[in-house]
């Protein structure tokens, strides 16, 4: 899912990246300046990222229910499906890195272990299958996916390059850091936060969704941009928003590429210090008019 084909990699190096230079971001929005306004918190709160980023309650009483009432909410299907995936994913591609260190070259082994993996899978979606029959068929399609594309960069690296060895063989086939943990407590963030992939060759955020696209996606890279540069001190200009979805019997990957702008920063800025007061003070927003029905809280404000 994280690969870039020919096109998208064309478009990144020859477009966004180039552009992301041109547009200079504001110094005071660079997360390396978390101590001093704009970006120094005005609470001292932490807040979960997933939380200030996520806008699917549109008032977002789900800040308040999680954070001053402490309710605790039941993942729903979506939720689920889109754990399991998740964990499909980075599991195909830590395995990966594990059988190359531990078989070399190899690739007939690392393919047949490789494929070995799959009936866990399957096993694991087992729970969701009443509500959803189609989940092993979805489980299969998703892990042929990430099967072929590894095994075939596994081909093509080992053709090109004669005498590489594990640990450049493992860098170059799964290029990305895993689920990486990040400390955002100088951002007034969660200190165990989780961003999904980065990309160090470009160097690009990536988030992975399942379902449908949403404008404020955007907020979940642009945050993870503003910890890594809090924590590491160089520029975070892109993200990458992965987007699955299974439509027809088939499995459909596309990519939003954007560049982490002024904009996004200081829109991120503002859902923070807005979210962080109502916990603060202890104020309830409301029920929203316009609720989306996967919203976990939704039974809290209508049952």
């Amino acid at each position: 899912m994280y690969y870039l084909n020919d096109d998208e990699r064309k478009k990144l190096l020859k477009g966004y990246l180039p552009k992301s230079r041109e547009q200079a971001v504001a110094d005071e929005l660079r997360g390396w300046n978390w101590h001093q306004p704009p970006l120094e918190p005005v609470y001292e709160i932490m807040l979960p990222l997933y939380l200030v980023a996520g806008k699917y309650c549109p008032s977002g009483r789900d800040v308040y229910l999680n954070k001053v009432e402490k309710r605790k909410s039941e993942p729903n299907i979506a939720m689920q499906l889109g754990s399991l995936f998740h964990e499909l994913i980075v599991s195909v591609l830590v395995l990966t890195k594990k059988l190359i260190y531990l078989n070399g070259t190899n690739v007939e082994t690392i393919s047949r272990e490789l494929q070995k993996a799959l009936p866990e899978f399957l096993e694991q979606a087992a729970p969701l299958s009443e509500k959803m029959p189609e989940v092993y068929e979805q489980v299969e399609q998703l892990f042929n996916y990430q099967y072929y594309r590894i095994t075939s960069r596994l081909q093509d690296i080992l053709s090109r390059q004669p005498y590489i060895k594990e640990d450049s063989l493992a860098a170059q086939v799964v290029p990305f850091v895993l689920e990486q943990k990040l400390d955002g407590s100088f951002l007034g963030l969660s200190s165990n936060l989780t961003a999904d992939a980065f990309i160090f060759s470009e160097p690009m955020i990536v988030d992975l969704k399942f379902g449908p696209r949403e404008k404020f996606h955007r907020l979940t890279t642009t945050g993870y941009a503003l910890v890594m540069e809090a924590l590491y001190e160089y520029p975070i200009n892109i993200g990458c928003i992965v987007y699955g979805e299974f439509k027809n019997g088939r499995l459909f990957v596309q990519k939003d590429f954007h560049i982490i702008n002024d904009e996004l920063r200081q829109w991120f800025i503002e859902e923070r210090d807005e979210k962080m007061r109502m916990v603060y003070s202890e104020i309830d927003p409301g029920k929203a008019d316009d609720c989306y029905e996967t919203c976990p809280y939704y039974s809290f404000c209508w049952s």
